[in-house]
């Protein structure tokens, strides 16, 4: 199966610090893609340089062939990714709909995200929808993010830390509606610390360590040693 998106010999840098270091990487139609590793490692870094987050050279990221290292946030979300970012990043004034609307904006594909269907994932947000997102409970918060990021109808749901803070419950349901997501063709990349809760809701992964790719391999023939030694530099 053809890629949707790849990286490759990926550089990206803060100012005069780099974090990444010749990452190839890539997110094939319909998979779901766990990143790994310790803090600092550039798992983040990773997923904002292809959500446009990062700016790096035009031809080191790629969205179905068309070069997008230097594209603008804005323009990389009419194309078809779209980031669920950690720390949610709501709009704290609005609405639980109308943080849900804002991210339709610029969606020009029609697959089958929408409102509606947001709320039948999430049912909880449908009861609250016209409640301030600042009264919601963290849980409740990311599935505003994760809708949000859906509305766009990206074909890859770039996904940073979503069960950071959360409780175990919570954090259950969230992963039980990846599936779900994954069945409307949609690739799904997730960032996660959990490691064994990534590699079983994942058909593959990549561990970075220090800015560069470590391991990679399918998620289901995993070794504990080899990721161990992957994940922290032994």
């Amino acid at each position: 199966m053809s890629a949707l998106v790849t990286a490759a010999a990926l550089d990206a840098f803060y100012g005069d610090f780099q974090a990444l270091f010749g990452v190839d990487f890539e997110v094939r139609k319909g998979e779901a893609v766990a990143v790994i590793g310790a803090n600092g490692a550039g798992k983040s870094t990773l997923l904002k340089s292809m959500a446009g987050l990062v700016r790096n050279r035009p031809d080191t990221i790629h969205f179905v062939g068309r070069a997008i290292g230097d594209s603008s946030a804005a323009s990389v979300v009419r194309l078809g990714l779209a980031l669920v970012p950690e720390g949610r990043h709501l709009f704290p004034s609005l609405s639980v709909e109308e943080n849900l609307l804002i991210g339709a904006y610029g969606g020009e594909r029609t697959t089958p995200w929408n409102v509606e269907a947001v709320y039948k994932m999430f049912p909880v947000l449908h009861e609250r929808r016209r409640s301030a997102v600042t009264v919601l409970s963290g849980g409740q918060q990311q599935m505003v993010a994760i809708g949000r990021a859906l509305m766009s109808n990206p074909s890859v749901l770039l996904c940073d830390e979503i069960s950071l803070g959360l409780a175990p419950i919570v954090v259950e349901h969230i992963y039980r509606m990846l599936p779900k997501i994954r069945e409307s063709g949609t690739a799904v990349v997730v960032v996660e610390q959990d490691v064994a809760r990534a590699l079983r809701s994942t058909d593959r992964f990549y561990c970075l360590q220090e800015g560069r790719v470590t391991l990679q391999g399918r998620s289901s023939q995993t070794d504990n040693d080899a990721i161990r030694a992957a994940y922290f530099g032994m």
